[in-house]
């Protein structure tokens, strides 16, 4: 059983209840700017097997949540989301762009979880996460203000 209990058992504890959104330490640019999604060299990053919860969104007139994920292989995934063409088609909206946190396995489902049933993402991913599944809230990422 795991911390938010069993996937398979609808009548197992789900464990915690998080009542605030915490920030889970999103990653930005040493400026504190967000990454470009297409023009990020994971490889450069250090993601390769590096665990955790990402969210890409895009920029533009009218910005959109487009799709978030959890992994154990951050780069993995980036390049395999970079090549989807129902996430890459929204770069023409003002540019993707991703923050991603160093997450602990037991809380990236419920943390996806939370962020498409609160922020909204276009392309879903509920293939991560089930009925039984404890949300997790968390902040979305903000750039760090220059002022």
């Amino acid at each position: 059983m795991g911390l938010f209990g069993s996937d398979n058992d609808k009548n197992a504890s789900k464990g915690p209840v998080f009542k605030e959104p915490v920030d889970p330490g999103w990653v930005l640019n040493p400026d504190g700017t967000f990454h470009s999604f297409l023009d990020l060299d994971p490889e450069a990053e250090n993601l390769s097997g590096v665990g955790g919860v990402y969210l890409i969104w895009h920029a533009g007139v009218r910005p959109e949540w487009v799709y978030a994920g959890k992994t154990n292989d951050m780069a993995s995934d980036f390049h395999a989301a970079g090549t989807n063409s129902e996430i890459n088609v929204y770069d023409a909206n003002g540019g993707l762009f991703v923050a991603w946190a160093l997450i602990k396995d037991e809380y990236r489902s419920g943390i996806v979880k939370y962020i498409e049933e609160n922020f909204k993402t276009i392309v879903p991913n509920s293939s991560c996460y089930n009925d039984n599944t404890q949300s997790v809230p968390v902040i979305p990422p903000s750039a760090k203000s220059t002022r």
